[in-house]
């Protein structure tokens, strides 16, 4: 059997578990979109757009160390960390990246590793390669401090991309020991939760927190970050692989995001709209059955189990051009299956409305 009849039977055998995805060839139209993490619904804004304008290159043209530096990544350091509170601010070409970057350096100065067990891919991944002893703790249950070992490295999101839930991100910043650090991914917060859309760990005072964070989701561009103390930061840009190996972000996407940040740290309407929104759905899903968790956050998941009911849910809203993806294993556990709906802010009370009816349907059915 050579590797490509292997590999047949591997897509064989996600098929048969109903877990095969597959790209689209053009970009797909639909009445309704509850897709996209642009939650700001910054991505397409005139202002976003016509921002890209005015930079005089598209490509960064190699690492930051080398030829790649542009003074808009600089200034886009400056705007975040002014924005969150943090001393300064490092850019990456994605938060993947970001967080694969900081793991390998903050490991250093760790024992072990305190992981959520609800966190994102790209937080999994940097802790595996770390290659520290980890413990991944029930969601939201990190262990006391008494019964944490060693100097813990504490990783979490402030606002789970998958569940829609927050934790109390000042109860685990005020139960740290003199020697622990803790990662935030702020990812799906910013934008969205705390003053200026400035995410849970803002005004969080201790040099012991660092933030990760995106510019892909509220605020509408591309991009991640780490933010956090200076020396920290100095040591990144020294020795992290991940920023001093890869090409820098392109420098109308680094202005863009400039941009985007403004646009959000002023945008207390949308995000007004972004709650009555999200308010209006879990009312309603309420109102039909659906297990809703309380929340004040524009992920709503509605868990259905097994992933074969997942996707004929997903094919019952699309069946009126509406786009509730279905989310399965690996990106969840097993046998919680859902459809991931993202409120945005530019949502009418319509086309929640609109789903909220397929979903009637389908709880009938």
């Amino acid at each position: 059997m050579t590797y490509l009849r292997e590999i047949e039977a591997a897509l064989d055998d996600i098929r048969a578990q109903h877990r095969f995805r597959a790209l689209c060839a053009e970009e797909p139209k639909y009445v309704a979109d509850f897709s996209s993490n642009d939650y700001l619904a910054l991505a397409d804004d005139s202002r976003m757009v016509e921002a890209m304008r005015h930079v005089k290159r598209v490509g960064a043209g190699g690492a930051r160390l080398l030829g790649g530096r542009h003074r808009e990544h600089w200034l886009l350091e400056q705007d975040i960390a002014r924005w969150l509170g943090r001393e300064r601010a490092l850019l990456f070409s994605s938060g993947y990246l970001a967080a694969l970057g900081v793991f390998q350096i903050l490991a250093q100065f760790a024992d072990v590793i305190y992981s959520d067990a609800l966190n994102h891919a790209c937080l999994i991944d940097g802790v595996r390669a770390s290659k520290l002893p980890r413990v991944v703790y029930p969601h939201a249950g990190l262990p006391e401090p008494a019964r944490r070992r060693g100097r813990a490295l504490i990783v979490t999101e402030s606002l789970f991309g998958m569940d829609g839930d927050t934790i109390d991100m000042k109860t685990i910043a005020g139960n740290l020991r003199e020697d622990d650090i803790l990662i935030v991914d702020e990812a799906h917060a910013l934008g969205v939760l705390g003053p200026e859309g400035c995410g849970l760990a803002y005004g969080i005072d201790d040099r012991r927190v660092v933030v990760l964070g995106t510019l892909s989701k509220a605020i509408g561009a591309a991009g991640g970050f780490i933010a956090g103390p200076q020396q920290l930061i100095e040591l990144l840009v020294n020795t992290a692989r991940t920023f001093v190996f890869d090409t820098a972000p392109p420098p109308p996407i680094a202005f863009a995001a400039r941009v985007g940040i403004m646009l959000a740290r002023n945008a207390g309407d949308s995000r007004a709209r972004l709650r009555a929104n999200a308010d209006r759905l879990r009312a309603g899903l309420r109102e039909l059955g659906y297990p809703v968790v309380e929340a004040q956050t524009p992920i709503v998941p509605v868990i259905l189990g097994e992933e074969q009911r997942a996707l004929e849910l997903m094919e019952r809203c699309l069946e009126r051009g509406i786009y509730a993806p279905a989310v399965r294993p690996p990106t969840v556990p097993a046998g919680t299956s859902r459809l991931r709906i993202s409120i945005r802010s530019n949502h009418t009370a319509e086309q929640v409305d609109m789903l909220l009816e397929r979903l009637a349907c389908a709880a009938i059915s």
